[in-house]
């Protein structure tokens, strides 16, 4: 498999959907495939602290710091770009290869996944993500906020799913409630063309160890 995610990715818009649940959105495209239109504003709570409580109140869940960049165990790095889930329910990933997708919580919020997607290559240049496929459990990925203060996340999972199964894992990997957890995307294995592009998908699951 991993030879043939090697291959370059040309010619129109090649999308993976993950469906993350029925009470978030109906489905989140990310992938592989080449971004040629623009998603919806991200909400702006991720970036924002939470307000104190008043009176009895119960104090509202800390949406996490905005990831600034990515650093992968192997080195590689992207650029974090806030994008939201659109009506269609599709999450387009920045076609660079220097940026990712981000969606979700902010970096350490009180529950939720933080979700970056990226592209395995482009246009005959492999990408920074394509690092997923060489990343082991008990490793850290590094997420930089926007204050420029970092962030370390231990990989405790790693898994090639293949897209026919993704609907079966989606509330567990890409649900807003349950505990904070980072989660990263990209394609592989064979390539397939169409709409798919390529077959699998790998998915490192990571838990926040450090934070500034």
């Amino acid at each position: 498999m991993q030879g043939t995610q090697e291959q370059a990715v040309t010619g129109s818009r090649r999308w993976v959907r993950l469906a993350i649940g029925a009470a978030v959105v109906a489905a989140l495209a990310t992938g592989c495939g080449q971004a040629d239109q623009v998603a919806g504003p991200a909400p702006s709570a991720t970036s924002q602290q939470a307000p104190a409580a008043q009176g009895g109140q119960q104090p509202q869940a800390d949406p996490g710091k905005t990831p600034g960049t990515v650093r992968l165990p192997a080195g590689g790095s992207a650029k974090l770009v806030a994008e939201d889930v659109g009506a269609d329910g599709a999450l387009v990933i920045p076609q660079s290869l220097d940026e990712a997708a981000w969606w979700g919580s902010g970096l350490g919020a009180d529950k939720g996944v933080t979700l970056f997607s990226g592209h395995v290559n482009w246009k005959g240049k492999t990408g920074p993500f394509n690092q997923l496929w060489q990343v082991k459990a008990g490793q850290v990925v590094t997420v930089t906020d926007t204050a420029g203060a970092q962030w370390g996340y231990r990989v405790d999972d790693v898994r090639t799913i293949h897209k026919s199964g993704l609907a079966a894992e989606s509330e567990k990997l890409f649900s807003p409630d349950g505990p904070h957890r980072l989660v990263l995307v990209t394609c592989g294995g064979d390539y397939v063309g169409g709409t798919e592009g390529y077959d699998d998908n790998r998915v490192a699951t990571a838990e926040l160890v450090t934070r500034p």
